[in-house]
């Protein structure tokens, strides 16, 4: 018989919505965004590098030059995503309300 092998389809699971948590706003995140041109995220554990840069292009329209990530000791995964040099990272973060 014919039917549809799935009743609804599948979702993406991580859409940049639930990639980026929230933007991290310690006193060393404040030094990167002066110094490094870089914002600092608390992204979902899933989440690459790849799925990370699309994320931050899609919700804040700027273009991302790398993302840096690690785990840190309380099991969340922060992201650092430096700009491209024609973006100021403290004009973003004035704009995303981190200051």
């Amino acid at each position: 018989p014919i039917y549809p092998r799935r009743s609804v389809p599948t979702r993406t699971r991580l859409d940049q919505f639930s990639i980026i948590k929230h933007p991290l706003t310690t006193e060393s995140a404040m030094k990167k965004i002066e110094d490094n041109n870089t914002l600092v995220f608390i992204v979902h554990l899933r989440a690459n590098k790849h799925q990370i840069k699309t994320a931050v292009k899609k919700l804040y329209d700027i273009d991302v030059a790398n993302v840096n990530t690690l785990i840190r000791p309380d099991g969340q995964k922060k992201a650092y995503v430096r700009l491209a040099p024609d973006y100021d990272a403290l004009d973003v973060a004035n704009k995303i309300g981190i200051i």
